[in-house]
């Protein structure tokens, strides 16, 4: 088993949960029959083909061919590791990860996101009791904020000195070691080690699971670096991290537009203002990694940038890094703020309602796409809309094929005044290949008996009671006979488990991605059909089983049978 936590407790815990609720948090489903569909959070797409089934607990997209159970999701969907998959339904199910050394398999990181957990903890006492946190009180009143939301993000202060944080936690080397392996620690060219973060106003950063992974610090003078952020470290990336996040998903219940803006302060001011949907990057352009997170927690994410030149390259840079993800069932817009002014400063000016109508008024990406691109040439004549069609060439190849590349492609012609033939040859787009039909002896291939009684087992364990002497089988070299007798063995001794807990089981074994398959196949018999099936193909193959060894006890030489056979040779009689 993955992680080495225990059979058992995963079976429990997959009995306990309902991957409807788990997904629902996070992918919005519909009612589609006895199951439930939605537009797959793994590919682009218009029409849903993503389902979840309550019964087999187990979600399946026909377009990708994504599919798993729970802790399956949640490691695709919020990019978790196994253990912290099982540790996030335990959670939600009120269950405790049975502990042992085997079962975390990173107790280094659960360490250090301890150590930063008491750091964060100290910076906010700090500016509770330090003798100078006045000046820091000051700051912060100064820029709006009140008490609470100084206490939703956690904000502190580092105090003046050289060696708070390292005589506070480095009392040995390893804790010394430690500190410095999360960014807490800088070092001179003479050797000398003291705090990175020194006289600065703190900001906490959390990961999705509001696990603390680094700070941000900004100073109250002129001093640079005026905003310092904790450097690359095991359980920080700034590429992929978002100031925010965590936050924005605590405060909704369900996300349907996400802001990104520049700094933490703007995320905090719009907190203050009542808006909790804002998120920021770390010191970093909008990075893929940035924007596969937003999509899977939102399906409208508009970039907010200052109007200046910097932030018309930044937001360029967005949606350069948006291309490979564009389509599907999701949108992409972008916000331009007057010069000189950022989120923080015109909230306050117009109000938390003016503001979110301009976040209502933002330019969809195709709007903002072909302004950006006709800005380069003179769409006024011919030359200019030539040269436009061969700009906007390697930008689109970089999108995938489906509804909204044609759409751009169609809103290109008209720019540029051609035809779609003619945009066509120029955007070197190969053949279409023609879909090759299936022959008549494919589409009609003879499931074996032995696939289909593993298939009716997988979806529906509980019909393994219908099932005697399996045993009997065992005899049988048949591909599949023993992953049949493995889940049948499996349901005698646990006969409480569902589909997704056998498949769990399964998880490490060379066998796993074929019962996956197994498990969404398509039965068109009731139950009660299928468990006449799973009992006539059972008997089927003990009668095969007990043919095939009568011929081999009735064809070896009696002189060579054990007493035990030639008893058994006489039962045959």
């Amino acid at each position: 088993m993955a992680g080495q936590i225990p059979a058992q407790f995963i079976d429990d815990l997959l009995t306990r949960v309902d991957i409807v609720d788990i997904i629902d948090n996070r992918v919005p489903l519909k009612k589609a029959g006895k199951n439930l569909s939605a537009c797959c959070p793994f590919h682009n797409e218009k029409t849903p083909s993503f389902t979840v089934s309550p019964d087999k607990q187990f979600y399946h997209c026909f377009g990708c061919g994504a599919h798993g159970t729970a802790i399956g999701f949640l490691m695709e969907y919020d990019q978790m590791s196994f253990p912290e998959s099982v540790q996030e339904l335990a959670e939600h199910a009120g269950m405790t990860v049975p502990v042992s050394q085997a079962v975390s398999n990173t107790p280094a990181k659960q360490s250090l996101y301890d150590l930063l957990d008491k750091v964060s903890q100290y910076f906010v006492h700090q500016l509770q009791t330090h003798p100078q946190r006045q000046v820091f009180v000051d700051y912060l009143k100064g820029r709006g904020l009140s008490a609470q939301t100084v206490e939703q993000f956690n904000i502190g202060m580092a105090p003046d000195g050289w060696d708070n944080v390292l005589k506070t936690f480095g009392g040995s080397p390893q804790a010394q070691a430690q500190l410095n392996d999360v960014g807490l620690l800088s070092s001179n060219d003479k050797g000398r080690t003291y705090d990175r973060f020194r006289n600065r106003i703190m900001f906490p950063i959390r990961d999705r699971r509001g696990r603390v992974i680094g700070f941000g610090g900004r100073v109250l003078d002129d001093s640079t670096p005026k905003y310092l952020n904790s450097p690359e470290t095991t359980v920080f990336h700034k590429g992929s991290e978002l100031y925010g996040l965590y936050q924005a998903r605590k405060a909704n219940r369900r996300l349907t537009r996400i802001l990104i803006v520049e700094g933490y302060m703007d995320v905090i001011a719009l907190a203050e203002q009542g808006i909790h949907n804002a998120v920021a990057t770390l010191g970093t352009a909008t990075t893929p990694d940035h924007l596969r997170q937003l999509l899977r927690s939102a399906p409208e994410i508009i970039f907010c940038f200052d109007g200046d030149r910097a932030g018309r390259e930044a937001a360029w840079r967005a949606a350069e890094n948006a291309l490979p993800m564009l389509g599907g069932n999701h949108e992409l817009k972008f916000m331009f703020l007057p010069d000189g002014e950022d989120p923080d400063t015109i909230v306050k000016k117009e109000g938390a309602e003016t503001f979110n109508k301009r976040v209502d008024n933002a330019q969809s990406y195709s709007g903002y796409f072909f302004a950006s691109l006709e800005s380069r040439v003179d769409i006024s004549t011919m030359d200019g809309r030539a040269r436009l069609v061969e700009v906007a060439k390697p930008y689109l190849r970089h999108i995938p094929a489906g509804v909204y590349r044609d759409m751009l492609e169609q809103r290109l012609a008209e720019v540029a005044k051609t035809n779609m033939s003619v945009l066509n040859k120029h955007l070197d787009k190969p053949a279409t290949k023609q879909k090759r039909r299936p022959s008549a002896s494919s589409s009609s291939a003879v499931v074996s008996p032995v696939r289909m009684a593993i298939t009716i087992v997988l979806q529906h364990p509980d019909l393994h009671k219908s099932v005697a002497d399996y045993q009997k089988i065992q005899g049988l070299e048949l591909p599949g006979i023993s992953v049949l007798l493995r889940l049948l063995e499996t349901l005698h001794e646990h006969p409480h488990l569902n589909t997704a807990a056998l498949l769990e089981r399964w998880r490490d074994d060379k066998n796993s991605a074929h019962l996956q398959r197994l498990a969404q196949q398509s039965l068109s018999l009731s139950v009660d059909g299928l468990k006449h099936e799973l009992i006539g193909i059972v008997q089927q193959l003990q009668k095969q089983a007990i043919a095939e060894r009568q011929s081999y006890l009735t064809n070896k030489p009696f002189g060579q049978l054990t007493d035990a056979e030639k008893e058994e040779v006489k039962s045959f009689n």
